[in-house]
Protein backbone atom coordinates (compact mmCIF):
# COMPACT_ATOMS: atom_id res chain seq x y z
CA UNK A 1 0.00 0.00 0.00
CA UNK A 2 2.58 2.51 0.97
CA UNK A 3 4.58 1.45 -2.40
CA UNK A 4 1.43 2.28 -4.43
CA UNK A 5 0.91 5.43 -1.99
CA UNK A 6 4.59 6.86 -3.29
CA UNK A 7 3.79 5.31 -7.09
CA UNK A 8 0.78 7.82 -7.04
CA UNK A 9 2.35 10.69 -5.77
CA UNK A 10 5.23 10.51 -8.27
CA UNK A 11 2.73 10.35 -10.94
CA UNK A 12 0.87 13.43 -9.43
CA UNK A 13 4.01 15.25 -9.58
CA UNK A 14 5.35 14.22 -12.96
CA UNK A 15 2.01 15.02 -14.19
CA UNK A 16 2.07 18.68 -12.67
CA UNK A 17 5.44 19.22 -14.10
CA UNK A 18 4.55 18.37 -17.67
CA UNK A 19 1.72 20.85 -17.01
CA UNK A 20 4.10 23.66 -16.20
CA UNK A 21 6.30 22.55 -19.36
CA UNK A 22 3.73 23.08 -21.47
CA UNK A 23 2.46 26.22 -20.17
CA UNK A 24 5.86 27.85 -20.68
CA UNK A 25 5.40 27.97 -23.90
CA UNK A 26 4.23 31.44 -25.52
CA UNK A 27 4.94 32.96 -28.54
CA UNK A 28 7.12 36.08 -27.68
CA UNK A 29 7.63 35.43 -24.10
CA UNK A 30 10.61 32.89 -24.70
CA UNK A 31 11.83 30.89 -21.81
CA UNK A 32 15.30 29.95 -21.60
CA UNK A 33 16.92 26.30 -21.16
CA UNK A 34 20.76 26.25 -20.41
CA UNK A 35 21.42 22.71 -21.18
CA UNK A 36 22.20 20.64 -18.25
CA UNK A 37 23.97 16.76 -19.13
CA UNK A 38 23.85 15.49 -15.68
CA UNK A 39 22.35 15.96 -11.76
CA UNK A 40 25.46 18.15 -10.68
CA UNK A 41 24.80 20.54 -13.82
CA UNK A 42 21.33 20.54 -12.98
CA UNK A 43 21.58 21.22 -9.70
CA UNK A 44 24.02 24.52 -10.87
CA UNK A 45 21.50 25.54 -13.35
CA UNK A 46 18.53 25.06 -11.29
CA UNK A 47 20.62 27.31 -8.40
CA UNK A 48 21.05 29.87 -11.16
CA UNK A 49 16.64 30.07 -11.90
CA UNK A 50 16.19 27.67 -13.88
CA UNK A 51 12.02 27.03 -14.53
CA UNK A 52 12.68 23.77 -16.01
CA UNK A 53 15.48 21.77 -17.15
CA UNK A 54 16.65 20.45 -21.04
CA UNK A 55 19.31 17.83 -21.79
CA UNK A 56 21.22 18.04 -24.99
CA UNK A 57 23.26 14.77 -26.34
CA UNK A 58 25.91 16.11 -27.65
CA UNK A 59 26.90 17.32 -23.45
CA UNK A 60 25.46 14.19 -22.20
CA UNK A 61 27.31 12.08 -24.54
CA UNK A 62 30.88 14.28 -24.17
CA UNK A 63 30.14 13.71 -20.04
CA UNK A 64 30.38 10.22 -20.79
CA UNK A 65 33.66 10.49 -23.27
CA UNK A 66 31.71 9.22 -26.24
CA UNK A 67 30.67 11.38 -29.63
CA UNK A 68 26.92 12.30 -30.09
CA UNK A 69 24.74 10.41 -32.79
CA UNK A 70 23.05 7.52 -30.68
CA UNK A 71 26.65 6.33 -29.64
CA UNK A 72 25.74 6.52 -26.39
CA UNK A 73 24.08 3.73 -25.31
CA UNK A 74 19.93 4.38 -24.56
CA UNK A 75 20.17 2.57 -21.56
CA UNK A 76 22.53 4.79 -19.98
CA UNK A 77 21.03 7.96 -21.50
CA UNK A 78 18.26 6.35 -19.47
CA UNK A 79 19.50 6.27 -16.34
CA UNK A 80 21.41 9.87 -16.69
CA UNK A 81 17.76 11.14 -17.07
CA UNK A 82 16.52 8.79 -14.15
CA UNK A 83 19.85 10.68 -12.18
CA UNK A 84 18.20 14.04 -13.21
CA UNK A 85 15.14 13.86 -12.80
CA UNK A 86 15.64 12.52 -9.10
CA UNK A 87 17.92 15.97 -8.16
CA UNK A 88 15.71 18.07 -9.02
CA UNK A 89 11.66 19.32 -8.74
CA UNK A 90 11.42 21.04 -12.19
CA UNK A 91 10.55 19.93 -15.40
CA UNK A 92 12.91 17.67 -17.00
CA UNK A 93 13.39 17.51 -20.89
CA UNK A 94 15.47 14.78 -22.36
CA UNK A 95 16.85 15.08 -25.76
CA UNK A 96 16.42 11.73 -27.38
CA UNK A 97 18.07 12.25 -30.65
CA UNK A 98 16.41 10.54 -33.31
CA UNK A 99 14.82 8.36 -31.22
CA UNK A 100 16.88 5.29 -31.02
CA UNK A 101 14.72 3.55 -33.38
CA UNK A 102 15.08 1.71 -36.66
CA UNK A 103 11.41 2.19 -37.16
CA UNK A 104 8.29 4.00 -35.60
CA UNK A 105 7.81 0.89 -33.34
CA UNK A 106 11.27 1.67 -31.62
CA UNK A 107 10.88 5.27 -31.53
CA UNK A 108 7.71 4.37 -29.25
CA UNK A 109 9.18 2.22 -27.29
CA UNK A 110 12.17 5.05 -27.08
CA UNK A 111 9.82 7.36 -26.19
CA UNK A 112 7.65 4.86 -23.49
CA UNK A 113 10.93 4.58 -21.31
CA UNK A 114 11.69 8.16 -21.11
CA UNK A 115 8.33 8.78 -19.83
CA UNK A 116 8.91 5.77 -17.06
CA UNK A 117 11.86 7.47 -16.47
CA UNK A 118 10.17 10.50 -15.57
CA UNK A 119 10.48 12.83 -18.13
CA UNK A 120 7.78 15.18 -19.64
CA UNK A 121 8.86 15.90 -22.97
CA UNK A 122 11.40 14.71 -25.73
CA UNK A 123 12.97 16.12 -29.07
CA UNK A 124 13.11 14.22 -31.64
CA UNK A 125 14.83 14.76 -34.83
CA UNK A 126 14.45 14.34 -38.50
CA UNK A 127 17.63 13.97 -39.88
CA UNK A 128 19.62 10.42 -40.99
CA UNK A 129 22.30 9.27 -38.30
CA UNK A 130 24.60 8.32 -41.16
CA UNK A 131 24.83 11.25 -43.36
CA UNK A 132 22.83 13.75 -41.10
CA UNK A 133 20.34 14.28 -44.67
CA UNK A 134 16.70 15.08 -43.93
CA UNK A 135 14.04 11.73 -43.76
CA UNK A 136 11.21 11.75 -45.92
CA UNK A 137 8.83 14.00 -44.16
CA UNK A 138 6.21 11.01 -44.71
CA UNK A 139 9.03 8.72 -42.66
CA UNK A 140 9.50 11.47 -39.97
CA UNK A 141 5.50 11.74 -39.42
CA UNK A 142 5.02 7.95 -39.05
CA UNK A 143 7.87 8.38 -36.16
CA UNK A 144 6.41 11.34 -34.55
CA UNK A 145 2.96 9.78 -34.17
CA UNK A 146 4.75 6.58 -32.99
CA UNK A 147 6.15 9.12 -29.91
CA UNK A 148 2.90 10.56 -29.48
CA UNK A 149 1.04 7.29 -29.37
CA UNK A 150 3.19 6.53 -26.89
CA UNK A 151 2.87 9.44 -24.59
CA UNK A 152 -0.76 9.03 -24.69
CA UNK A 153 -0.40 5.24 -23.29
CA UNK A 154 2.05 6.55 -20.51
CA UNK A 155 2.11 8.26 -17.48
CA UNK A 156 1.63 11.94 -18.89
CA UNK A 157 0.98 13.96 -21.64
CA UNK A 158 4.61 15.04 -22.51
CA UNK A 159 5.53 17.84 -24.92
CA UNK A 160 6.54 16.38 -28.23
CA UNK A 161 9.36 18.66 -29.73
CA UNK A 162 9.65 18.32 -33.23
CA UNK A 163 13.33 19.06 -34.41
CA UNK A 164 13.88 19.85 -37.69
CA UNK A 165 17.51 19.95 -39.53
CA UNK A 166 16.54 21.90 -42.37
CA UNK A 167 18.76 24.47 -41.31
CA UNK A 168 21.91 22.19 -40.90
CA UNK A 169 21.93 21.46 -44.44
CA UNK A 170 23.87 24.75 -45.48
CA UNK A 171 25.74 27.45 -43.67
CA UNK A 172 24.32 30.04 -42.62
CA UNK A 173 25.20 32.29 -44.92
CA UNK A 174 23.02 30.43 -47.54
CA UNK A 175 20.17 30.13 -45.50
CA UNK A 176 17.16 31.65 -46.97
CA UNK A 177 12.94 32.21 -47.59
CA UNK A 178 13.00 29.03 -49.29
CA UNK A 179 14.54 26.51 -46.20
CA UNK A 180 12.05 28.63 -44.07
CA UNK A 181 9.21 27.34 -46.17
CA UNK A 182 10.81 23.90 -46.22
CA UNK A 183 10.68 23.69 -42.67
CA UNK A 184 7.77 25.36 -42.10
CA UNK A 185 6.26 22.18 -44.48
CA UNK A 186 7.41 20.12 -41.65
CA UNK A 187 6.36 21.98 -38.86
CA UNK A 188 2.70 21.94 -40.29
CA UNK A 189 2.87 17.48 -40.97
CA UNK A 190 4.78 17.27 -37.44
CA UNK A 191 1.56 19.48 -35.77
CA UNK A 192 -0.85 17.18 -37.67
CA UNK A 193 1.24 14.18 -36.59
CA UNK A 194 0.95 15.19 -33.05
CA UNK A 195 4.09 17.56 -32.13
CA UNK A 196 3.88 20.24 -29.40
CA UNK A 197 6.64 22.03 -30.85
CA UNK A 198 8.95 22.79 -33.68
CA UNK A 199 12.52 23.33 -33.23
CA UNK A 200 14.85 24.56 -35.49
CA UNK A 201 18.51 24.60 -34.61
CA UNK A 202 21.08 26.48 -36.55
CA UNK A 203 18.73 29.73 -37.88
CA UNK A 204 20.43 32.34 -36.06
CA UNK A 205 19.03 35.21 -39.42
CA UNK A 206 16.76 37.45 -37.23
CA UNK A 207 14.36 38.17 -40.46
CA UNK A 208 14.21 34.78 -40.93
CA UNK A 209 13.02 33.92 -37.44
CA UNK A 210 10.62 36.26 -37.15
CA UNK A 211 9.15 34.95 -40.50
CA UNK A 212 9.43 31.12 -39.32
CA UNK A 213 7.81 32.17 -36.04
CA UNK A 214 4.85 33.94 -37.26
CA UNK A 215 4.07 31.81 -39.69
CA UNK A 216 4.50 28.48 -37.79
CA UNK A 217 1.37 26.41 -36.58
CA UNK A 218 3.88 25.39 -33.55
CA UNK A 219 5.74 27.10 -31.11
CA UNK A 220 9.38 27.75 -31.66
CA UNK A 221 12.39 26.48 -30.52
CA UNK A 222 15.67 28.40 -31.05
CA UNK A 223 19.51 27.11 -30.54
CA UNK A 224 21.27 30.35 -29.16
CA UNK A 225 25.27 30.70 -28.87
CA UNK A 226 28.04 32.87 -29.75
CA UNK A 227 26.73 35.74 -32.48
CA UNK A 228 23.17 35.04 -31.39
CA UNK A 229 20.11 37.53 -31.46
CA UNK A 230 19.60 39.00 -27.89
CA UNK A 231 17.05 36.74 -26.08
CA UNK A 232 14.66 40.41 -26.76
CA UNK A 233 15.29 40.66 -29.99
CA UNK A 234 14.06 37.01 -30.25
CA UNK A 235 11.01 37.70 -27.99
CA UNK A 236 10.42 40.54 -30.33
CA UNK A 237 10.29 38.30 -33.37
CA UNK A 238 7.67 35.66 -31.77
CA UNK A 239 10.26 32.95 -30.46
CA UNK A 240 8.88 30.98 -27.64
CA UNK A 241 12.22 28.78 -26.57
CA UNK A 242 15.48 29.14 -26.45
CA UNK A 243 17.52 26.66 -25.92
CA UNK A 244 22.07 26.89 -25.47
CA UNK A 245 22.67 23.27 -26.70
CA UNK A 246 26.05 22.40 -26.14
CA UNK A 247 27.57 26.08 -25.10
CA UNK A 248 26.96 25.37 -21.24
CA UNK A 249 29.06 22.24 -21.86
CA UNK A 250 32.10 23.90 -23.64
CA UNK A 251 31.90 26.49 -21.21
CA UNK A 252 32.15 24.35 -18.36
CA UNK A 253 34.76 22.13 -19.67
CA UNK A 254 36.94 25.21 -21.04
CA UNK A 255 36.97 26.60 -17.24
CA UNK A 256 38.17 23.40 -16.14
CA UNK A 257 40.83 22.87 -18.84
CA UNK A 258 41.85 26.76 -17.66
CA UNK A 259 41.57 25.94 -14.29
CA UNK A 260 43.93 22.79 -14.73
CA UNK A 261 46.60 24.33 -16.63
CA UNK A 262 47.10 26.97 -14.11
CA UNK A 263 47.30 24.43 -11.06
CA UNK A 264 49.73 22.40 -13.02
CA UNK A 265 51.77 25.91 -14.19
CA UNK A 266 51.87 26.77 -10.30
CA UNK A 267 52.91 22.79 -9.74
CA UNK A 268 55.74 23.43 -12.16
CA UNK A 269 56.63 27.04 -10.50
CA UNK A 270 57.28 25.48 -7.11
CA UNK A 271 59.29 22.45 -8.26
CA UNK A 272 62.85 22.83 -6.57
CA UNK A 273 65.92 23.62 -9.48
CA UNK A 274 67.85 20.01 -10.28
CA UNK A 275 70.97 19.51 -9.78
CA UNK A 276 73.06 20.13 -13.04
Amino acid sequence: MLALGKAIVIMTNQQARARTFRALHTAGRPFVLFNAWDPGSTKAVEAAGAVAIATGSWSVAAAFGQPDGERLTLSVALDNLARIVAATDLPVSIDLERGYGEDPAGVARTVAAAMAAGAIGCNLEDSLPATGRLREIGDQVERLRAARAAMVRGPVMGFLNARTDVFLQAPAEAHDAAMVEAALERAQAYEAAGADGIFMPGLTDLGLIEVAAKASPLPLNIMVGEGSPTLAALARAGVARVSHGPGPYLTAMRAVEDAARAAFGDASAADPPQAG
